[in-house]
């Protein structure tokens, strides 16, 4: 068995790629792969993780916590997935971004040892980011969010390098959140690792989320004559029709944070950009761009 681990971050999908493919448990388990609900695994492996201590679960541990997360007696794929895998938001920013996350990530594989895993990470534009960040904790204000660190200075790249430093057995695939419409079936299939021209019930379901009801009827007839094959005739499809019809509200980050100026969302875009490509020579991890 593999587990498929998708790990956040904070901010990004908001559980749409959960929700979708738990909507379709009943057919990726013909194809031997399970997606568990989440109330089965993420208590309990937090619970696991601050028990062991870094060290390797026994294998009486291994066997409980597989009963309680399985619901089949076998598996070729597991999915789990949880954006606290690495810190709970207040953790998150430690003048840098997840500064424990590679070693909880690393704990997490010690549970099961013996089984392998992959790493799953949509990451954000800062200038996006933190503003969420900020509106998810309502009771801390953007100072205690930040907690002293430079925006400027965050680095993506810096916790991928880290991830795969401490877990450099583990792949690693990262795709930028902003992309997420254009590659949401791509994502779909490298996460559930389900087997080519399966379709999913509610695979564009994400699409009718952050488009008006009369865009993503005519999407949705438009895709319909797009082969499902044909991965770019998708993307320009998409991309025009969110061009036309996007919520403002659902595809735009609005900013109010002290101190934030145009100029200075702008360096932050720049910064990230430049981010982009240092994380596409980063080795063992794979990008998946639109």
């Amino acid at each position: 068995m593999r587990i498929a681990y998708h790990i956040g971050a904070h901010c990004t999908d908001e559980e749409k790629l959960l929700r979708c493919l738990l909507k379709n448990r009943g057919p990726l388990s013909e194809q031997g792969i399970l997606v568990p609900g989440p109330s089965r695994y993420r208590v309990a492996l937090r619970d696991a993780m601050v028990q062991l201590k870094g060290e390797f679960a026994d294998e009486a541990m291994q066997a409980s916590l597989l009963e309680q997360i399985m619901e089949a007696d076998a598996a070729k794929r597991m999915v789990l997935s949880w954006d606290s895998f690495m810190a709970f938001p207040q953790w998150a920013l430690r003048r840098s971004l997840y500064p424990n996350g590679p070693e909880r990530l690393r704990a997490l594989t010690r549970i099961f040892p013996q089984i392998e895993t992959e790493f799953f990470l949509a990451i954000r534009n800062p200038a996006g980011f933190l503003p969420a960040m900020v509106a998810r904790q309502k009771d801390r204000s953007y100072e205690d969010v930040v907690e002293g660190t430079d925006p400027l200075a965050l680095r993506w790249s810096e916790l991928i390098a880290r991830i795969r430093s401490v877990n450099p057995e583990v792949p690693l695939t990262v795709w930028c959140d902003e992309d997420s419409p254009l590659i949401w079936p791509e994502l779909l299939q490298v996460i559930s690792g389900h087997a080519p021209g399966t379709v999913l019930e509610g695979a564009d379901d994400f699409l009718a989320t952050i488009m008006t009801p009369r865009g993503f009827t005519r999407l949705k007839a438009h895709l319909g004559t797009i082969p499902p094959a044909d991965v770019e005739a998708r993307r320009r499809a998409v991309a025009g029709y969110l061009q036309r019809f996007a919520l403002p509200e659902q595809v735009e980050t609005e900013v109010d944070l002290p101190g934030w100026t145009e100029a200075y969302v702008e360096r932050l875009t720049e910064g990230y950009d430049r981010d982009m490509e240092r994380i596409a020579d980063i080795p063992g991890v794979r990008l998946i761009t639109a």
